[in-house]
């Protein structure tokens, strides 16, 4: 039976199936979707996930699964949470995928990551809990990092850097 759902409740559906299992496809939350009885269009699908900030992450086996940005440090499908994986082990793993670069000026830095990344990136950087990070702003593709040092954003940049295993 097909249930008609708003698109809020559609999207909570898409939420809650991408942090139970790692899906790799659109026509495989399709299918998934469709399981529980909320049919969608491709394109609908896609509009939705764009919405919901979705990326896709490389997960242990090498596959690319899709992953959401959100409160509490972001739902990263089960296939990329390791046992224990703290969050500097967390920041590690995903500037390592997506950090792009940092440039500090003062006590600002500015981190570029892929397109639809920096959400992700800044949620990482957020919870990590670093004494030497005021806190992030995230665009689509840009962070801003702003430290507690009116003059620290060089070192927070090269610590970045760093972490992401790149020179400053």
């Amino acid at each position: 039976m097909t249930l008609p759902m708003t698109k809020a409740a559609r999207q909570a559906r898409i939420t809650e199936l991408l942090a139970r299992r790692p899906v790799r496809s659109q026509p495989e939350l399709a299918k998934l979707l469709a399981e529980s009885g909320v049919e969608v269009t491709q394109a609908t699908l896609s509009r939705d996930l764009d919405e919901l900030g979705a990326l896709k992450l490389r997960a242990e086996d090498g596959s690319l699964v899709y992953a959401l940005p959100g409160e509490g440090g972001g739902r990263i499908p089960p296939a990329r949470l390791g046992t224990g994986e703290t969050p500097a082990a967390r920041l590690h793993r995903i500037a390592e995928e997506l950090l792009v670069s940092a440039e500090a000026s003062a006590n600002l830095v500015i981190v570029r990551t892929p397109p639809g990344a920096a959400q992700f990136l800044a949620s990482a950087i957020d919870h990590a809990g670093w004494e030497s990070i005021l806190g992030t702003v995230a665009g689509d593709d840009t962070i801003l990092v702003i430290s507690r040092d009116p003059q620290g954003g060089a070192a927070v940049a090269e610590a970045l850097l760093r972490t992401a295993d790149r020179r400053a």
